[in-house]
């Protein structure tokens, strides 16, 4: 018995009475589509039969009938289409078989496939593959370069659209070598109707779409550039190779080639004003103003008129950042000197528009010898001056007019004296060539000026801060009624002290601006320090260094923090937030910048160029060609670019970048393969002779 009941407790088991239920659905399912076949309207096609299947085509029950179709068709009707009468109508019976159809042509042989895919036969990529047409005005130009391109599809701003792929950049023409598209527009400067400004010196870039196309060569016997500290001193002379500034400034200490060795060009540290060098100069300047801390208090400074720079490069020892800046006019080579040595600088002229700095932006503002009229129209020049130096900051003036009594200089001086008081600054000191004056830290001076007192204050409504294309006003900057731009720490707590201006930035975020600002000094921080580790940067020859979208100056602080030997000049482009006042209150340098124009310096003048997220904004504006090919020209042979992009930008940057030559290499970020951003290291190669 006991074997009888395993096999009935076998019968209760879970799996045996699933298998019983499927059997019993299955054969019930049969059943009904079986029982379902036999009615003909609700026949189920698996359980048909060819026996007792429904005729295709049923025949008509009125098939062996006639009928005479004469009764109810009128005589002499008509076809409404041919216009034709119709034929009396004959019975079915009588009626002759019809026409049989005309036979139906073969189709014509297939066309020849063309082939638009990149996949070959087996399904592999390959670069051999045809491409569609363009319309004509799609396609480049490339008389002039002689480039060599073809067709291929991307996607730009969203939409696709034809483009042409540039398999490799021409070199542009041995004149070109230190050209600045926007300073050597010839044909557009000779259609001013006015130079007497300056304008000439001011930007007149090319029409968009007639920018640069090819690269700019350096010149013959062109070297790697002297490191710093030692470039401060001695450049090679291949790499500039200009004698005028030694022809005309030789016997003023600033410049000279030592007839031993003219290999290279020397800088011995001087000035027109300064004949015993800049050390000693900037003493002076201390000793004169006991408040003139440099490196505590004065941590920001701008040269005018600057020759080569050796104001600017001498205060770098002194922890002072000194953007140097003079015109591209007879003496054209002088940024290009400074730059060369390794010390900030731009092309920039006071003429008839602002400058591209913002207001209240630096500490200490000086001019030796600087050649500009700062009395004419009314004081135009001086208020930029105002609007640039921050409240409590200081202006020295190292001119004629300060230390000679001759009738036509002592009536000069007599005028500024006069400007810089309806400016409510104040002399602060007068010694030996330099006189000093500072700014107020308020706007109570200028209120309670006599009604009509010239140059007015500026209406409320002026933005001092608006500088691309903004022409120069005859009025007064106004400070801001809280102090902010005024009241900044000392260097360097300030580098990391989030400023009250920081509030007064126009962005999407109305909250927690200060969290973002700390955020991304972290971020930064970490992403230098791994490429520190990671990438040998401490072996790099890092100088000149240009963050071409520098949000807050995170990259800048983060390259300070770790105390890599240069210099960063942080580019705030138009198409974002105009954070420039929060870089300069940091104590850092920038500069505003249209990416889908040319930038305002000499070919081959910078050692590393950043670019986080540029790309994917600008591309909305401009061809990221226009932009790359003008990273090329600013970059020196040897120096290198970080472009940190999204993965949907980085194929055409990375054609673009082969067809200039460079040598790249396309790495993960620190958030590893699934990151939708990927890092563009390039080196420019020194192009073959």
């Amino acid at each position: 018995m006991k074997p009888f009941a395993t096999n009935r407790d076998l019968l209760k088991t879970p799996a045996l009475i699933k298998i019983s239920a499927v059997i019993l659905a299955t054969a019930a399912f049969f059943y009904l589509g079986k029982h379902l076949s036999d009615d003909g309207y609700k026949q189920l096609v698996f359980f048909s039969s060819s026996e007792n299947s429904i005729p295709e085509v049923s025949i008509s029950p009125n098939s062996n009938k006639t009928f005479n179709l004469s009764s109810i068709i009128p005589p002499n009707h008509t076809d409404i289409e041919t216009a034709q009468p119709i034929p009396s109508p004959v019975t079915a019976t009588e009626a002759s078989p019809p026409p049989p159809p005309p036979p139906i042509p073969s189709p014509p042989p297939p066309a020849t496939i063309r082939t638009f895919g990149v996949l070959d036969a087996n399904g592999v990529m390959s670069d051999d593959f045809e491409v569609g047409e363009v319309e004509e005005d799609e396609a480049i130009e490339e008389e002039e370069s002689g480039n060599k391109t073809e067709i291929v599809q991307l996607r730009n701003d969203g939409v696709s659209k034809p483009r042409v792929r540039v398999k490799k950049f021409a070199m542009c023409r041995e004149s070109m070598r230190e050209y600045i598209p926007c300073l050597d527009n010839a044909d557009a400067i000779k259609k001013l109707r006015s130079t007497e400004r300056g304008e000439k010196f001011e930007r007149h870039c090319p029409v968009k779409g007639r920018g640069l196309n090819c690269l700019v060569p350096p010149p013959k016997g062109y070297r790697q550039p002297i490191p710093w500290p030692r470039s401060r001193d001695e450049v090679w002379f291949s790499n500039v190779p200009h004698t005028r500034l030694v022809e005309d400034k030789g016997g003023q200490n600033w410049i000279s080639r030592d007839p031993r060795d003219k290999s290279k060009f020397k800088f011995p540290g001087g000035g027109t004003q300064f004949i015993h060098g800049a050390d000693e100069y900037l003493d002076q300047i201390s000793k004169m103003v006991s408040v003139i801390t440099f490196g505590k208090r004065i941590r920001v400074a701008l040269d005018v008129g600057c020759g080569v720079a050796s104001f600017g490069a001498y205060l770098l020892s002194r922890n002072v950042l000194t953007m140097s800046v003079a015109p591209k006019d007879v003496h054209e080579n002088q940024i290009q000197f400074a730059l060369e040595r390794g010390v900030p600088a731009m092309a920039a002229a006071f003429a008839t528009r602002r400058l591209l700095y913002p207001s209240q932006a630096f500490d200490l503002i000086h001019c030796s010898r600087c050649r500009i009229n700062w009395t004419r129209d009314d004081g135009i020049l001086l208020l930029e001056i105002n609007r640039m130096l921050r409240a409590g900051g200081f202006f020295a003036w190292a001119a004629q007019p300060v230390y000679k009594h001759e009738a036509a200089l002592e009536e000069q001086w007599t005028e500024m004296l006069n400007l810089t008081t309806s400016l409510c600054w104040k002399l602060v000191k007068k010694e030996g060539y330099i006189a000093i004056w500072q700014k107020p830290l308020n706007n109570n001076c200028y209120l309670s000026r006599e009604a009509g007192t010239k140059p007015p204050l500026c209406d409320e409504s002026d933005d001092p801060d608006n500088v691309w294309y903004t022409n120069l006003k005859p009025c007064i900057s106004r400070i801001p009624e809280n102090g902010s731009g005024g009241s900044v720490p000392s260097w360097p707590a300030r580098l990391h002290t989030p400023p009250d201006r920081l509030q007064t930035i126009t962005f999407d975020s109305y909250i927690a601006r200060k969290e973002l600002f700390k955020a991304e000094s972290r971020f930064w921080n970490e992403i230098v320090g791994g490429y520190i580790r990671a990438l040998k940067w401490r072996k790099m020859k890092l100088r000149n260094v240009l963050d071409m979208r520098a949000g807050f100056g995170g990259f800048a602080a983060a390259l300070n923090d770790h105390k890599l030997d240069c210099w960063v000049l942080s580019v705030v482009p138009i198409s974002g937030p105009n954070t420039l006042p929060v870089i300069y209150d940091r104590g850092l340098l920038g500069v505003m910048h249209d990416w889908c124009e040319p930038f305002d310096t000499y070919p081959r003048t910078y050692d590393f160029l950043h670019a986080s997220g540029l790309f994917s904004v600008e591309r909305k504006r401009c061809e990221m060609s226009t932009i790359l090919l003008e990273m090329d020209r600013i970059l020196r042979p040897g120096g290198r670019a970080y472009i940190r992009e999204t993965i949907d930008v980085m194929d055409e940057i990375q054609e673009i970048t082969k067809a200039m030559g460079w040598r790249t290499s396309l790495r993960d970020t620190s958030e590893g393969p699934h990151s939708s951003y990927r890092i563009l290291t390039c080196e420019k190669r020194l192009p073959r002779a």
